[in-house]
């Protein structure tokens, strides 16, 4: 038998036996991959969104980038990057512990998986974690680094990063500090640079706009009646079967499973798995079905939250979206005097939260029907999916390139995967003419205007 048709038999067998156990066993290596591993939303590994990376965290396929012409160059990268894994926030913490605590007290099934966590399994997270990025987050945005620069290598070069044609930009949380600090490490060690060091400025204007848009804060962020949807969704028919599996395998009443324990559970299992990589006995507690359920409602969540449940959601991002096209804007300015691009690479480093409001904006992954609490059965092809969009180091790239004769063209990809700029669809067409992107958002480089669409009271004309 050929070594390939015997690596085919063996992926094979071991994916047979991994999902009749509740795990995937990845073949590269010795780590089991929770079969609803796929379904942790905000909370999920890079790795699920690209398995290839699983194989090899470097690799790169620079045929995805499909150019017009052989002429073309990149001439200007800007990446809208989100944090690196992290800890649990304070907030999810006190969950975790609560329902540890009630498994540990309660509990009396005798399944083996039980009895590792009451008697193996000690509650490691604290409180002063909270939402810190972890080594896993290290290693993230420090691979992304390497392979962003053998996928641009034109940009994201050793001469542009000295000669200062990078920019660093970040939100003022650690998580987002230490992974730029992680991005630049991935980049000066690629090529072991110890002479020079490299400035990031910090911005939460751009970065954290969502505090500092009094419309967004004061009509969704702190009114409890914005995510209605998910409330109703919450005491529905799916989350309470849900809640009740889960009594079932502790062998606990009812009424002792909240939303928020189910909840807490979710996150025992995804976080266990994407710091430690560890194939927690908490992702017993779920099967495949429940885990959609639970995707559902965070997606649910995201959507009213951040993004297309309200309009003031992605209006929030206006300054972000401006500040992005400036950039792209200045490199072709720059390109057409023939001069050379003074920011070659802008690289923003923000949260799930910086992310969803502007691909919102800019209209991806919009599905024909809202999300709601009662339409679950029928949004299971949608597009509106968090897990797929904003894993842990997920990342917007808008790429420009010069084609020759004032031909310039931008390529949008998503998790290093392109994407089509939605409603230029219709021309097939990846990499669509720059000034047809600006004409596309027109009214929005005209308009969105960050200070008035956040104003809490408009004047009237």
């Amino acid at each position: 038998m050929s070594i390939i048709l015997w690596k085919v038999l063996v992926v094979h067998l071991t994916t047979v036996i991994g999902f009749s156990c509740g795990f995937r066993k990845n073949p590269w290596d010795n780590t089991e991959i929770p079969t609803i591993a796929k379904y942790f939303s905000t909370k999920g590994r890079y790795e699920e969104v690209n398995p290839y990376l699983i194989e090899d965290i470097l690799a790169v396929n620079r045929s995805i980038l499909q150019p017009p012409s052989a002429q073309c160059r990149e001439i200007h990268l800007t990446a809208i990057i989100r944090h690196g894994t992290r800890y649990p926030t304070t907030k999810n913490v006190k969950k975790m512990q609560r329902l540890y605590d009630l498994v540990k007290s309660r509990a009396t099934g005798k399944e083996s998986w039980l009895r590792e966590i009451q008697t193996q399994w000690t509650m490691w997270y604290t409180e002063d974690m909270d939402g810190r990025l972890v080594q896993k987050g290290v290693n993230d945005h420090k691979h992304l680094a390497v392979r962003l620069s053998k996928l641009f290598p034109s940009l994201v070069s050793e001469e542009n990063l000295r000669g200062g044609r990078v920019k660093f930009i970040t939100s003022s949380k650690h998580r987002c500090v230490n992974s730029t600090l992680s991005f630049k490490a991935g980049l000066t060690e690629l090529w072991a640079i110890k002479d020079q060091e490299f400035d990031h400025a910090v911005n939460d204007a751009l970065m954290r706009f969502f505090d500092n848009c009094a419309k967004f804060v004061n009509e969704v962020e702190n009114n409890s009646s914005s995510l209605m949807e998910l409330d109703k969704f919450k005491e529905g028919p799916e989350m309470r079967r849900v809640q009740e599996k889960i009594a079932d395998r502790l062998r606990i009443q009812y009424n002792n499973i909240t939303d928020d324990m189910a909840e807490a559970a979710l996150y025992l299992c995804a976080y266990e798995f994407a710091i430690k990589t560890v194939n927690s006995p908490w992702c017993r507690l779920f099967d495949e079905v429940d885990a959609q359920v639970m995707e559902y409602a965070n997606d649910l969540k995201q959507f009213w939250k951040r993004g297309y449940g309200y309009d003031i959601n992605s209006k929030s991002s206006c300054i972000l979206f401006h500040d992005v096209f400036s950039r792209l804007d200045k490199a072709a300015i720059d390109n057409r005097s023939g001069q050379q691009v003074t920011e070659a690479v802008t690289v923003q480093v923000g949260h799930a939260e910086t992310l969803l409001p502007l691909l919102t904006l800019l209209g991806f992954f919009k599905d024909s029907e809202a999300l709601k609490s009662t339409n679950y059965a029928t949004q299971t092809q949608r597009s509106f999916r968090t897990s797929h969009m904003l894993p842990y180091a997920a990342n917007l790239l808008l790429v420009l390139y010069d084609c020759g004769a004032g031909d310039l063209r931008l390529q949008p990809l998503l998790n290093e995967k392109p994407v089509t700029f939605p409603l230029l669809a219709g021309q097939q067409v990846s990499m669509p003419l720059y000034e047809d992107v600006k004409e596309h958002y027109r009214e929005l480089l005209q308009g969105c205007d960050f200070e008035n669409e956040c104003q809490l009271f408009k004047h009237p004309a």
